[in-house]
């Protein structure tokens, strides 16, 4: 069986026009979109990424803080950065980068992002709002799995989706968008008994867990499709999925790679999730 490439290049070219064109409509009515970055750490993959969404910020128009609490800031300290951007009218949108420094959790924190600025769907508040089907901004990487799968026209009614992952950022608020949309979802994790049998029963495998390799070819039914979100670092210092490719191309139908696969459109929805929030805020 030959697998087809999900790739995520046409969903975020897509998005990143209508993106840039929503910016300048809000920059010539005298106000451009900023999002505030909150950073607390020193980790190099994090510096990274933080420098990719700025550079994606610039080219939609979108004006970029980078906010360095330094490594050493503590729980009342984040707290404090947090709750003053969300009352800062000429803030729109505010995302607090992972990691945080030893003995902060992102839910001690997250709770001071108000949720119409919380563009990347952390706060308890705008996870529970998610839960409840009510309009808000969800986590872009889960957000990113459906538009994906949409994008490649993939059906999800009526389809029985296997989420391997069960946390805050992706599997979880995953499973309420894929619910949603009409999907049978069965959340699986680190403790699920026999994970071949449930992702194996599945139409669509979302491997979400965090492990390189994870899953492999006895993990999937033939003509089953397949969504890696895995972002780890492989022996060579490359970035690898949660998803064994070798294993699985041949017996999946479709599988998105690692990387240019969801990442892409990843990014592409936390900068239209800022011009949203900056919309909303001129509405206001």
């Amino acid at each position: 069986m030959e697998t087809a490439s999900l790739t995520g290049k046409e969903a975020a070219a897509a998005l990143n026009a209508e993106t840039t064109e929503r910016a300048a409509a809000l920059a010539a009515r005298g106000r451009a979109p900023r999002l505030a970055l909150v950073v607390a750490n020193a980790d190099p993959a994090s510096a990274w990424y933080v420098n990719s969404l700025r550079k994606s910020a610039a080219n939609r128009g979108i004006e970029c803080d980078t906010v360095d609490l330094g490594v050493d800031a503590d729980i009342t300290t984040l707290r404090a950065e947090l709750a003053a951007r969300t009352a800062d009218p000429a803030v729109d949108a505010i995302m607090l980068q992972t990691p945080l420094p030893a003995g902060v959790k992102l839910e001690d924190v997250a709770a001071a992002i108000g949720a119409e600025k919380d563009v990347d769907g952390v706060a308890p508040l705008s996870l529970g709002l998610l839960a409840a089907n009510t309009p808000v901004f969800a986590p872009a990487t889960a957000e990113a799995v459906v538009v994906l799968l949409k994008q490649h026209g993939i059906e999800l009614t009526g389809k029985h989706v296997a989420v391997v992952g069960r946390s805050n950022v992706v599997g979880k608020p995953l499973a309420q968008l894929l619910l949603a949309e009409n999907a049978t979802v069965t959340v699986a994790h680190s403790r699920t008994a026999d994970l071949a049998a449930v992702t194996a029963a599945a139409d669509i495998v979302v491997a979400a867990a965090g492990r390189a390799g994870l899953i492999r070819a006895e993990h999937v039914r033939a003509g089953a499709v397949v969504i890696d979100v895995g972002t780890n670092e492989g022996p060579d210092g490359s970035i690898v999925g949660d998803v064994d490719a070798d294993s699985v191309r041949g017996r999946a139908a479709a599988l998105s790679p690692v990387p240019g696969g969801v990442g892409p459109v990843t990014t592409a929805l936390l900068m239209r999730h800022v011009v949203e929030a900056a919309e909303r805020a001129a509405e206001a």
